[in-house]
């Protein structure tokens, strides 16, 4: 297995070209992977919402959810 040490030599090694093509491979590759992230949040959502398990409220509401805290009077 390489290291990234050897992929980044092996980069240096490339042409600008190649570089170029390279960086729009990984690039493309990354936006196809958010897209494919964003895609299974949205089924878990959509899952959450049917199964009546989504919570709903303010922003305030998430903030004290995720304080652990009962109230939002934090907050103010």
């Amino acid at each position: 297995m390489m290291t990234v040490e050897d992929i980044v030599e092996s980069i240096d090694r490339l042409s600008i070209e190649d570089r170029e093509k390279l960086f729009e491979i990984v690039r493309k590759r990354r936006i196809e992977q958010q897209e494919a992230e964003i895609l299974s949040s949205r089924r878990e959502l959509k899952q959450a919402i049917a199964d009546g398990t989504a919570k709903k409220g303010t922003v305030q509401d998430l903030i004290a959810d995720l304080l652990g805290d009962n109230d939002a009077s934090c907050l103010e």
